[in-house]
């Protein structure tokens, strides 16, 4: 496997940035869930890392669970438009307070699956909390009511997010030039 120094073209967002957004974002969502029955849903695996560390700065009493769904297939540079549900909750979320936890949201087609296949289960509310926000490549309009950046139509691994499933847990946000990136064999074939 690459050395990430050999094909970052740049340092999008740093640790400390990252982190003190994350406080932030915390902060926010602490002030509008007061009083409320908070259940925090992760999607896998990208959103991982910036659940662990968003739970740590919400101060009101929550849950958690996780979905994983994808619309990229393994190694893909774009979204195939379709989307799968391969882990579902293990949570009633009836009249509950969701919020889910997402690590980027770019075309929108799978947050907003997730957002039309849990609205059928009668949450109490259902908003989005979405590390980064890609506005330039959505497809499909999405809200997203926590936003930790805004960033352009670059291609980004790291805190969460991967290059071919590896490199998730770099602390920072990297830009991948692609014409320095050579994927594994493993990915290739």
């Amino acid at each position: 496997m690459q050395d990430y120094h050999d094909f970052i073209a740049e340092t999008l967002i740093d640790e400390q940035t990252l982190q003190t957004r994350i406080v932030e974002l915390g902060a926010e969502i602490s002030r509008d869930y007061a009083g409320k029955d908070l259940l925090l849903i992760c999607i896998l695996r990208g959103g991982l890392v910036f659940m662990v560390d968003l739970m740590r700065c919400i101060t009101v009493p929550h849950q958690l669970d996780f979905m994983a769904v994808s619309s990229y297939g393994n190694g893909e540079r774009k979204s195939s438009g379709s989307v799968r549900l391969s882990l579902d909750l293990k949570t009633d979320i009836r009249g509950k307070d969701v919020l889910l936890v997402e690590d980027i949201v770019d075309s929108g087609n799978t947050i907003a699956y997730v957002l039309e296949f849990l609205q059928t289960r009668q949450p109490r509310s259902l908003k989005v909390c979405a590390l980064l926000d890609k506005p330039e490549r959505r497809e499909t309009p999405v809200p997203v009511h926590y936003r930790g950046f805004t960033i352009p139509n670059k291609f980004v691994f790291g805190y969460g997010l991967d290059l071919d499933e590896y490199y998730r847990n770099l602390p920072f946000v990297g830009v991948v030039d692609l014409t320095k990136y050579k994927p594994s064999e493993s990915e290739v074939s």
